[in-house]
């Protein structure tokens, strides 16, 4: 017992006489330094070691998928099966987009699987911030609930086995997409999306688009 004493006297004892030889100015950059490590070993050990996959997507769809922008999905708490089966479709022309075809056509499978979990694992934020930071309308409340979209997507919109979270999402992303879906250049495999979509007018998405993205997103 006392022999473990005198050991962390002498490196306590140490430490101070290192922190007077270089000074006060060089040992608080010393302590930076290794906080600074620190930090980086236990991100390296929560979401991988760099480079990570994520930080480029970070660029639209948001730090730790939280997209800033109207104009690109959220993809923070989505589900990872959702995630990874988009990924593939992207990677493998069944859907088409001029960023998302390219880069997700040059994953490997266990990158898919990756990022998919990694997004899965990630909080969503309370509400997403949209191009137009619209409030929900009754008008598309009506729509949605007439068209029974829970169904697939979730209680209150906040995602389902067979649907993505859209509760939140940005106005400019859902009414972009479902155009796609009406116009036919996005194809949902089961036809649901699509059949359903085309009986809406364009004003019937503007409206929808605007209530869902006036949505909150439930926090984990």
């Amino acid at each position: 017992m006392m022999k473990r004493k005198v050991m962390i006297i002498a490196a306590v004892a140490g430490l101070a006489a290192v922190g007077a030889s270089l000074g006060p100015e060089l040992w608080s950059g010393y302590r930076f330094l290794t906080a600074v490590e620190r930090r980086a070993a236990d991100e390296s050990a929560k979401v991988g070691p760099w480079p990570r996959l994520q930080a480029t997507c970070a660029h639209c769809h948001g730090p730790e998928g939280r997209a800033d922008n109207g104009l690109y999905p959220s993809l923070a708490g989505l589900s990872a099966r959702y995630l990874e089966k988009q990924l593939r479709a992207f990677a493998s022309g069944e859907r088409n987009h001029a960023q998302m075809s390219p880069l997700a056509a040059g994953l490997t499978p266990e990158q898919i699987t990756d990022l998919a979990d990694y997004y899965e694992r990630q909080r969503a934020a309370e509400r997403a911030l949209t191009d137009r930071s619209p409030a929900p309308t009754r008008q598309g409340q009506k729509i949605v609930t007439d068209r029974a979209c829970s169904a697939c997507h979730g209680e209150k919109l906040q995602g389902g086995v067979p649907g993505p979270r859209l509760a939140g999402q940005g106005q400019g992303y859902l009414e972009d997409q479902l155009m796609a879906y009406k116009k036919g250049t996005r194809r949902d495999p089961t036809g649901a999306m699509n059949t359903m979509v085309g009986t809406l007018s364009e004003q019937d998405i503007r409206l929808v688009a605007a209530y869902l993205a006036g949505l909150g997103t439930a926090s984990r």
